[in-house]
C-alpha cells in the first residue's frame, strides 16, 4: 500500500518595527549591493547580506553572463566569499533583497535550487541552521528558520 509523506513548512513575517539592529544593517547592505549587480540581460537585481558567528558581515550581488548558466546568484557569491575567507566561522543569517532595475518596489524572492542546496551544505558542515530572510514588497522580512523550510527534501552527504 502506498503511503503519503507530508511535510509542513512555514515562514515567519517580521514587520520593520520587530527587526533587530543586525537585521536593519544587513538589509541595508543587501539593498546597497543589489544596485551594483551585473544584470544586463534580465535587469533583475539581487543582493544578499550574510552574518557570520564571528560578527563579520558581507554582501554580494548577482552576476549574469551571456551564457546564462554561467551566472552566479547573490546568495552563492556571498557564501562562497565568506566561507572561503573564514572557513571556521558559521553562517548565522542571510538576508536577500531583489527587484527589477526600474521597479519601484522590491520583489519577494527565495533562493533558487542551487542556492538552497548551497545553504544546506553549510548547515550540514556546521551542524547548525542558517536563518534565511527575504524582503517582501510591503517591507516585511519573511523568515525561514533554516533551509528545511525552503528545501524539505534536501540532498545531503552520500557518505552519511
Amino acid at each position: 500500500m502506498r503511503q503519503k509523506i507530508e511535510m509542513k513548512v512555514f515562514l515567519e513575517v517580521y514587520p520593520p518595527h520587530e527587526w533587530s539592529d543586525q537585521d536593519r544593517v544587513l538589509t541595508e547592505m543587501a539593498k546597497e549591493i543589489m544596485h551594483k549587480a551585473h544584470a544586463p540581460y534580465s535587469d533583475f537585481l539581487v543582493g544578499a547580506a550574510l552574518l557570520l558567528d564571528n560578527g563579520k558581515m558581507f554582501a554580494a550581488n548577482n552576476q549574469e553572463n551571456v551564457s546564462f548558466p554561467v551566472g552566479v546568484c547573490a546568495e552563492r557569491a556571498v557564501l562562497s566569499y565568506a566561507i572561503g575567507n573564514f572557513p571556521e566561522s558559521r553562517p548565522v543569517k542571510i538576508i536577500i533583497v531583489a527587484k527589477k532595475r526600474e521597479a519601484g518596489r522590491y520583489a519577494t524572492v527565495t533562493p533558487c535550487g542551487l542556492c538552497r542546496q548551497t545553504i544546506n551544505e553549510y548547515e550540514v558542515k556546521f551542524d547548525a541552521p542558517i536563518q534565511i530572510m527575504m524582503l517582501s514588497p510591503n517591507g516585511d522580512l519573511l523568515l525561514a528558520q533554516s533551509i528545511e523550510a525552503l528545501l524539505p527534501f534536501r540532498f545531503n552527504d552520500l557518505n552519511a
